[in-house]
């Protein structure tokens, strides 16, 4: 759906007021072409996430700049040492969470690493910190253990249809490259693509699934 620029920027805003959880009181609009751009402030850097998701959530964005900064207040404001405690007092109280997982911060800035076998302990880590008081920005480096075979992503997505949808893999093509994998081909209805796509990302090794699956 294509926008003119100021309808899309009237959209951009309205998204953002209607959200409770963001304070867009100091942020800034613009838009051309359909890539919106975000400038200003925001006092927690989980807004500035939030804020993310919900310009992509209007129709009309192809692409976005968010180039918000975190100016947290000073009743919020933290060293990195009781940022990075904090941090990992939250990551060791998730009991899905590898020992693995280390945390650096600076300036308010956290670092994830470490290596893990699956992608969902990489989200979770991430997402758990992103929360705590003090904190700028997350840079997820937390690395998976091996690359995906082709082989392991095509039968676990066929033992998720036949148990979900008891349904074939056999119209499903998948491409494997480094971590990433690609599915394309023809499926009947959208509950299958999405059995397909969780069944990819819960192959180990799996960072990323680009789904190019077509609903016949």
């Amino acid at each position: 759906m294509r926008k003119d620029d100021t309808t899309l920027i009237e959209d951009v805003i309205e998204e953002l007021k209607a959200d409770p959880a963001i304070d867009s009181s100091r942020v800034e609009f613009a838009a051309h072409d359909g890539v919106v751009t975000l400038n200003g402030t925001v006092p927690t850097y989980w807004q500035k996430v939030e804020a993310e998701r919900s310009v992509w959530r209007i129709l009309g964005v192809k692409a976005l700049a968010n180039e918000l900064h975190v100016d947290i207040p000073g009743t919020h404001m933290r060293d990195d040492t009781d940022i990075a405690g904090n941090a990992i007092m939250i990551l060791r109280s998730h009991s899905d969470l590898p020992d693995a997982i280390k945390v650096t911060v600076k300036d308010g800035f956290i670092t994830l690493t470490g290596k893990v076998d699956w992608h969902f302990p990489r989200t979770i880590a991430s997402s758990a910190v992103r929360h705590l008081h003090g904190v700028k920005g997350v840079l997820n480096n937390i690395e998976l253990n091996s690359a995906p075979r082709a082989s392991d992503v095509r039968n676990r997505i066929k033992l998720e249809l036949m148990r979900t949808l008891d349904q074939e893999v056999n119209r499903i093509d998948i491409e494997t490259s480094d971590c990433g994998v690609t599915l394309s081909g023809k499926v009947q209805s959208s509950a299958e693509a999405a059995s397909a796509r969780r069944a990819a990302w819960a192959v180990p090794g799996v960072r990323n699934v680009k789904d190019l699956l077509t609903i016949a």
